[in-house]
């Protein structure tokens, strides 16, 4: 200790001894002055401490004691296997990841939303350079060893023998999930399905014991209610924040069936596949997506409607998967401009580009340029509404579908087909990628389909399109195989249009790019 902090200790009691002295001497004076004085009881009185009085908001606390233990934290590891050689022996660790790339495919959306963790674990990046190369900074090859990744998310338990409820991008490329209670007891789980479209899951957790549950709310939420989110964000265990539902059947881009209910209510990362409740400690959605232009909460959040989760779950429990019905149909928005030429009253109803071939539409006589106003005597809004109507039906179900043609409303009886039965001949998808100059495949992931190469002087080359993007959609059209994309651009090319909508995603962000399409020459 340095020797001047030593002499203020020091010093220190005689100087308080000085003034206690002096603070005695002080008091026995003033007690000699009022000798002669009568004494009187003398006793403090305190004022009321503030106190208000006014109505209180409602307290959410009973909700949350309430349905706390039903809602979970969910881990989710994902593994990545040593590549082995053609004797079947592991070759000590090397990934399957050369300088260019090639073996990439193995990589979920986790990795490839979030090159640097990769980098950490693999010495290189996920993301290509200007050279369109891969490799760390160095161009190192990748480092041995046997990494794995750990995400998290929230879920909810739906039934006291261990059915529980999260997100499917939670859960997405995972190969072991932990459940943690809100005791932190933890538990293993098994995926029991999921469903990327509506983006759910369903996980079990196999125990003996029996687990507190909550149950969906069987009324849609009004718009001003209070909604009570419980979830995990950030890891910090247990959370709930609370707001109001600030609208309904909101569209956000995420797919062609989405629904979503807008809350207020604080929503972050790690909320996601948590519970939105409501005062009677009712599910009224699936917390799924946030807006954000920071990355953190600004009071934007998007949940999935409870009613669109009792549908799936049921499913997914029953099958493991989600069979939707198929229209096969191309569609879009009917604006004044086309309601005026088709006489047309109104800008509601989904027009019908065409009909894919052999779809169900086609065999029931649908034609491009109807207008499909109604489905089962349910009226249809626009093409999204159409799209989920269509995907509550499951195939081979007979629907009653009234078309606007010829200035009159006609109803037509269509045998939907399964989603699953869009595809094209390998030889029309062969041509459909030689006339575009492109090379493709499912992406990894199923989200989507991967350009593996760009012919040179090709119209996407001219807009910018690259080896590695992914394309979400052509024409407004989810695409998962090259199939998909050959079948839509074939169907552009007959109606005579110059150009087909590529929605492009690339480095986690989406965009939508115009390529040219090549003419028929014979």
């Amino acid at each position: 200790m340095p020797q001047n902090e030593r002499v203020k200790m020091k010093r220190t009691p005689r100087i308080t001894t000085r003034f206690l002295a002096t603070g005695m001497l002080a008091s026995a004076i003033a007690l000699t002055g009022v000798a002669n004085f009568p004494t009187h009881s003398v006793s403090n009185a305190y004022a009321d401490a503030v106190r208000v009085t006014a109505p209180q908001a409602p307290s959410f606390a009973d909700v949350v004691e309430a349905v706390s233990p039903a809602v979970v934290s969910v881990r989710v590891e994902q593994d990545y296997q040593p590549a082995s050689d053609e004797s079947g022996n592991d070759n000590g660790g090397d990934y399957r990841f050369d300088r260019r790339g090639n073996g990439m495919d193995q990589l979920p959306p986790f990795f490839r939303n979030n090159p640097d963790l990769f980098e950490r674990f693999f010495g290189m990046r996920p993301d290509r350079g200007p050279d369109g190369r891969y490799g760390d900074r160095r161009g190192n090859p990748p480092r041995r060893g046997h990494p794995y990744a750990m995400s998290q998310g929230s879920g909810f338990f739906i039934s006291e023998d261990g059915y529980m409820v999260t997100n499917n991008h939670v859960v997405d490329g995972g190969s072991k999930y932990t459940v943690v209670m809100d005791d932190g007891t933890e538990y293993n789980a098994k995926l029991i399905g999921a469903d990327e479209r509506s983006d759910l899951a369903v996980l079990k957790v196999e125990a003996d014991r029996k687990f507190t549950y909550v149950d969906f709310s069987s009324t849609e939420p009004r718009i001003g209610e209070w909604v009570v989110a419980v979830g995990n964000p950030f890891g910090l265990g247990g959370t709930v924040t609370a707001g109001i539902v600030s609208a309904r059947g909101r569209e956000i881009g995420a797919n062609r069936y989405e629904d979503f209910i807008q809350i207020d209510a604080a929503v972050n990362k790690g909320n996601s596949g948590g519970p939105a409740f409501n005062l009677n400690g009712e599910v009224i959605g699936v917390n799924t997506a946030i807006y954000s232009p920071s990355g953190g909460n600004v009071g934007i959040a998007f949940a999935i409607p409870a009613s669109t989760v009792k549908d799936v779950v049921k499913e997914l429990m029953d099958k493991g998967t989600v069979v939707r019905g198929w229209l096969g149909v191309q569609i879009q928005p009917v604006t004044k401009d086309i309601a005026e030429s088709l006489g047309f009253e109104g800008t509601t109803g989904a027009l019908v580009s065409s009909p894919a071939d052999d779809s169900p539409a086609q065999k029931a006589g649908i034609k491009a340029g109807d207008v499909i106003t109604a489905v089962d005597g349910t009226s249809v809004k626009d093409p999204r509404q159409l799209a989920r109507i269509i995907s509550h039906y499951s195939p081979d179900t007979d629907v009653k579908v009234s078309v606007w043609r010829d200035g009159k409303s006609q109803e037509l009886t269509v045998k939907l087909g399964s989603l699953g039965d869009m595809s094209a001949s390998p030889a029309a998808t062969a041509r459909a990628e030689d006339k575009l100059g492109l090379t493709l495949r499912a992406a990894p992931d199923g989200a989507g389909v991967e350009v593996v190469e760009v012919q040179p002087g090709s119209g996407p080359d001219t807009k910018g399109v690259q080896a590695g993007d992914v394309i979400a959609s052509v024409n407004g059209e989810e695409v998962r195989n090259p199939s998909d994309v050959a079948k839509v651009v074939e169907e552009a090319r007959k109606l005579g249009r110059k150009n087909t909508l590529f929605q492009i995603n690339r480095d986690g962000n989406s965009s939508f790019v115009a390529v040219p399409l090549e003419s028929d020459k014979g």
